[in-house]
This record gives structure tokens, C-alpha cells and sequence, in this order.
């Protein structure tokens, strides 16, 4: 470090170091400048760098992916008033999918309070609050060691999710004395390292319920990655024959090449047939939510025991009645249930449920059929379908791939059971079904795994959210490959008014633009597609470009089946009733 006087900013940065972060995304603002300075000074040396981007709402996008993609906290910037506003969309996205985030964002300093100074008078704190884990707002250095700590805790603690530091400048630019800087502890002095078990009683209860199961399922959500147990989940799965389902956040967790998976998205044939025949489901750091239908008919059986394993008590039984819940890290549980289910289960059991997998596993080959059947499509324009195939039928299975879009992302997910995925390889925001992730995903996801191929698929709305970025792919020179399925509208919003509103199209269409020129301006290769056949050697293209590309590929505008399958959930009157 610099003997140069030491500020705020040089303690906050060797709080940054000693939590293991090597990365941080923004954009410069004044106040920040202290931060970036002692990073400039001897931050790099220490292996701690500054991405910088070109809206702040790109940058929280990119603390969102190297944080999915690492499984580490992902950090970033921005600066008072408008900088911090800026990222609200990203937070909240990352917010809705329980992503660790450590938001850092300047403020003026107090005495400038209510005086009307430019880009003050805005409150943060209140604008982070419905957003975030936990928010704490420093204006002196002596602060900021414990202040990272407690951030740090509630983020990675329990369940996951983004927590705001709120720094005054005169939290920066005052001295930090040298004693402050010995105040700085390792992670294992202050906040939990143990995966926390859960109840032993509550664990035999669940076996006990088991014994019975003529056709039981799991079900992976999002805490079985977040908690690094795909290995314990596939033992479980296939030791003892229990079919096995994902949710969107949970693909790869299990995956195709696995004899007991059975998908990892409500429109395909052996997910259905499993979540509406099983008896009992295991579910594994899985929400109840929009994206699992809430547990509600017609795609879950009413008649079937739950047994519901989650870290957090506000997941257990929300939405769907349990029989058996427990509190307690994915891993750790998978890892109760596998030392108990050996002794007390018996073993004809897994005669049994072979028998119930292999008519799942049955279902699966309709499933791959119908890619078959996509594939002889020769429409043009093509359909999104046929174009979604081509892509996943092209890419090698190490593919790191981003999903951003409406309907498009619908189509994608509908189709990848068939293909092979692996544990934090693919990327979307689900929860807030937000729109303009996939180039910035793209790039934080590249610079987090520079040796995989990184592939976007996109949506022409969603592209247009955070084209700039491509700036930032170029400037980091990051091979990455963004297709856009073009189908010249707000797909999903034209999919409701075309079935709800008697096609009275509203607000809805774009004009053809091609969106490979626009990349080409950017420096990055790039291509129009109109022939499904010219898709593969287009991304072969691009590959061999080894630059930042942009393929755009016309697509015929077609709604989703899920419209169909959720009309059938309406007429049903789910969780709410009638709609």
C-alpha cells in the first residue's frame, strides 16, 4: 500500500480485498473518486479491479452475473443522486432471485443536507429498502470495517441477496488512521461458515413419509446451486430412483445425461406427468412461485405430501401446504437425507420407483421428438422454435448461455430439457422476469470464465435496454455472442392483446432494423440471419471472429404454448381464484 495518507477510501478497499473481491462494476462519480484512486494507487497490485460501463444499471446487471456465475458476492457502484437511482432496476432483479450483491453508493456529505446541491436531496436509503437485505449508511471512516462486515453477513447469510452501503464523502476523505485497518477481520470471525442441518426429527418424518411414496419427485430450485449441492442432489436422485425435476433457476443442477431427470419447465411432457401424477415431493430450495405454478392445479396433484426443504422459515409452506418442513441448507439436508435413507429405507422401494421413472423417462423421448419435428420446419420467417433449436442443437455443452427476453426466453426455456446444461451455466433473470440482462450478463459471465464460450439469446426489445454495453465488450475485447430472435415486436404484450383483446394491436410493433449494422458500428462482428440453415455457420462465423458479436436472425412473431397451459391453470381456479 501507498505511504501516502491513508482516507476512507484505502480502508474500504482493504475491506473489499480481505473479502476475497476482485471485481467491481460502475462508473466513476466524484465522490467515489477516493475508491477508485486508492484502487489506481496500489488496489490493482493487490488483485482488486474496477469495470467500468457505460449506464450503472449495466454495471449492477454485471455484479448480478459474476455473482451467479462465481457463486461469490458480485459489487458495484454508483454515485449520489442519479448513479444510485440508476441501479434500482438491477437490484431489484437480482433481489427477486436472491442473488448476493454488496451495492456501494455515495452520498453527499451531511452538512449539504437540504441545501438543494446538485445530485443530493435524494433518499437512498428509502429507495434500497424494499430492494435489499439490509441497508447501513456511513459518514465516518472509523465505520466502514464493521459496516462491510455486517453488509457481507446478511448477504451471504441465510438466504441470499443484495444488501446497500451507503458511504458520505466524508466517509472517504477524511483520514483513516492506522489502527482502523487492524480492525479488519477474516470472514470466518464474524460471520457463519457452517451449513446450518436441519432437524434430525424433522428428517425421519420426511423418510417416514417416503417409506410410503409409490411415485415421488424431487424438485431443485435455486438454493440447491446457491449452496454448490448438484453432486448430492444427482446421488440422491439416482441411488434410489427418484425422478427428478428443476426449476428455471436450478438448470443443471441435474441434467439430461441423467437417467432420473425429468425437465426443468412446466411445458414439457415429463414434467407435467411428474408433477401432476407424483405422490410426494421432495422440494429443494425451491420457491413456490409464478414459475412452479405456485403447487396449484391443473399442473400439481392436490393429493400429494410435500416435503419442503428451504434455509429460509418464510418459504416453508407459502403458497402450497406442507406436510414436513425443514429449515436448512440444500447441501447439508441432501446430505441427511443420503446418510438415513440407506438404513431405513426399504430396498424394494427402489424397484418400485425404477418403474415409475422409467414411464417419465418415457415421456422425455416425446419430448425429443417434437425437436425432431421442429427441425423440418423450413418456414420463413422461422419460427422461434426452430430458430431456439438450432442454436442449442449447435452450441457445445460447456456453453456458458444467457437467456434475456419475454417471449423468446419462454421458447428457450421450454426446450432446453433436451439439451445438456451444467451447474451455474445458464443465466436469466426469473423472478423479476427482467428485460436487458444479456449483454451485460454476457460480459460478466465472459469475464468470470474467460475459457468457456459465452452465447446470449435475446429478444429485439430486451436487446435494445442496454445496447451500449456492446461498447464495454469491445473496450474488454470479450469474444461474446449475442443472438437476437427479431420478430419486430414486444412479443409477449402482442401475444395478450392478440388473445385478450381482440387483436386491437397497441404500442406493440417496431420497424425492421438490423441490428448487425448497429454492432458493426460498435466494432463487433455482425450479421443478418434469414434462413434457419444459415443460423449454426453464422455463430461459426462469429466464433472465428474472436470478437464481441451480434447476430440477428428474423423471426416469425408466434405466441408461446405456456399461454395455453396457463389458460387451462385459469379455468382451473388456481391459488387466485378466477383472473
Amino acid at each position: 500500500m501507498s505511504k501516502q495518507l491513508k482516507n476512507g477510501g484505502d480502508l474500504l478497499v482493504k475491506c473489499l480485498l480481505n473479502e476475497g473481491i476482485t471485481k467491481m462494476f460502475g462508473i466513476v462519480g466524484g465522490e467515489l473518486t477516493r475508491i477508485y484512486d486508492a484502487i489506481e494507487r496500489w488496489g490493482r497490485e493487490e488483485g482488486i479491479n474496477t469495470v467500468m460501463v457505460r449506464h450503472e444499471q449495466a454495471g449492477g446487471h454485471m455484479a448480478d452475473a459474476w455473482a451467479r456465475t462465481t457463486g461469490e458476492i458480485g459489487v458495484c457502484f454508483g454515485t449520489a443522486g442519479p448513479g444510485v437511482s440508476h441501479l434500482i432496476p438491477a437490484v431489484a432483479a437480482a433481489n427477486a432471485d436472491s442473488i448476493p450483491m454488496l451495492i456501494i453508493g455515495a452520498q453527499i456529505a451531511r452538512m449539504f443536507d437540504d441545501t438543494g446541491i446538485m445530485q443530493g436531496g435524494l433518499d437512498q436509503m428509502g429507495l434500497m429498502k424494499p430492494i435489499t437485505k439490509l441497508q447501513i449508511s456511513v459518514e465516518h471512516p472509523y465505520e466502514i470495517p464493521f459496516a462491510v462486515q455486517r453488509c457481507m453477513k446478511a448477504a451471504m447469510s441465510g438466504r441470499r441477496g443484495p444488501v446497500y452501503l451507503e458511504l458520505r464523502e466524508t466517509a472517504l476523505v477524511r483520514t483513516a488512521k492506522e489502527e482502523l485497518f487492524t480492525k479488519i477481520l477474516n470472514p470466518e470471525k464474524y460471520r457463519p461458515v457452517n451449513r446450518p442441518y436441519g432437524d434430525p426429527y424433522l428428517i425421519n418424518n420426511a423418510l417416514e413419509i417416503l417409506k410410503s411414496a409409490k411415485k415421488p419427485i424431487i424438485i431443485s430450485g435455486g438454493g440447491t446451486i446457491a449452496s454448490e449441492a448438484s453432486e448430492d442432489l444427482i446421488k440422491l436422485s439416482i441411488a434410489y430412483n427418484i425422478p427428478a425435476l428443476t426449476t428455471v433457476l436450478s438448470i443443471g443442477a441435474i441434467s439430461c445425461d441423467q437417467k432420473t431427470y425429468a425437465g426443468s419447465y412446466p411445458l414439457s411432457n415429463a414434467f407435467r406427468r411428474a408433477a401432476s401424477e407424483a405422490d410426494v415431493v421432495i422440494s429443494i430450495g425451491c420457491k413456490w412461485d409464478y414459475t412452479t405454478l405456485y403447487g396449484t392445479p391443473p399442473l400439481w396433484n392436490q393429493d400429494q405430501k410435500i416435503i419442503q426443504v428451504d434455509i429460509d422459515p418464510k418459504e416453508i409452506g407459502k403458497n402450497r401446504s406442507v406436510d414436513v418442513g425443514i429449515i436448512g441448507d440444500a447441501k447439508a439436508v441432501l446430505i441427511q437425507f443420503l446418510n438415513h435413507m440407506e438404513e431405513k429405507l426399504p430396498k424394494e422401494k427402489i424397484s418400485e420407483w425404477n418403474e415409475w421413472n422409467e414411464y417419465l423417462q418415457a415421456a422425455r423421448e416425446n419430448d425429443k421428438n417434437i425437436i425432431q419435428s421442429l427441425l423440418k420446419s423450413n418456414k420463413i420467417p422461422m419460427k422461434p422454435e426452430r430458430f431456439v433449436v438450432e442454436i442449442l442443437e449447435y452450441i457445445p455443452p460447456e456453453t456458458q448461455l444467457v437467456i434475456d427476453g419475454g417471449d423468446i426466453a419462454i421458447f428457450s426455456y421450454g426446450l432446453l430439457s433436451n439439451f445438456q446444461r451444467y451447474p451455474r451455466s445458464t443465466f436469466t433473470s426469473i423472478g423479476m422476469g427482467h428485460l436487458g440482462v444479456g449483454v451485460c450478463y454476457s460480459i460478466a459471465v465472459k469475464l468470470a470464465k474467460p475459457d468457456k464460450p459465452v452465447v446470449c439469446i435475446n429478444g429485439d426489445g430486451s436487446f435494445l435496454f442496454n445496447i451500449q454495453e456492446l461498447e464495454t465488450a469491445v473496450r474488454l475485447n470479450l469474444p461474446i455472442i449475442i443472438i437476437i430472435g427479431n420478430n419486430c415486436a414486444w412479443g409477449m404484450l402482442k401475444t395478450y392483446q392478440k388473445n385478450n383483446l381482440q387483436k386491437r394491436y397497441c404500442d406493440v410493433d417496431f420497424p425492421p432494423i438490423n441490428y448487425a449494422e448497429i454492432a458493426k458500428s460498435f466494432g463487433c462482428y455482425g450479421e443478418k440471419v434469414e434462413k434457419p440453415e444459415d443460423i449454426k455457420p453464422a455463430i461459426k462465423r462469429a466464433m472465428e471472429s474472436k470478437k464481441p458479436a451480434v447476430i440477428d436472425v428474423s423471426i416469425a412473431f408466434e405466441s408461446p404454448p405456456v399461454g395455453k397451459f396457463l389458460g387451462l391453470y385459469k379455468k382451473n381456479k388456481g391459488l387466485f381464484g378466477e383472473f
